[in-house]
């Protein structure tokens, strides 16, 4: 399914999103929108085999649980609240990245 975007220069594809007037993104919602438009810029026609959003999902997923655990100093129970999931989950998770 075709997508309407406007393909970006990589330097268009390194400027913030926040437009004057609008509320400010979040840092890590601007880092986000600056790495997806960069992406898109550097793969111009080449379609993502996985998707996207699997891709990004991906990308993001074992640097945030690292990140998170690592913060709590390896305490599972405290980095799972506070990524808002069940101790189970992170810990099934963290296992099928290979990160225990």
């Amino acid at each position: 399914m075709p997508v309407n975007a406007v393909r970006l220069t990589a330097v268009e594809a390194a400027v913030p999103s926040s437009s004057p007037g609008a509320s400010s993104p979040s840092v890590l919602s601007d880092c986000v929108s600056r790495t997806v438009r960069r992406y898109l810029a550097d793969i111009g026609d080449t379609e993502c085999a996985e998707g996207l959003h699997a891709l990004v999902l991906r990308e993001v997923e074992v640097p945030l649980l690292r990140e998170v655990l690592a913060f709590h100093d390896g305490n599972q129970s405290r980095a799972a609240t506070a990524l808002g999931i069940n101790r189970a989950t992170l810990r099934k998770k963290l296992t099928s990245h290979g990160l225990l």
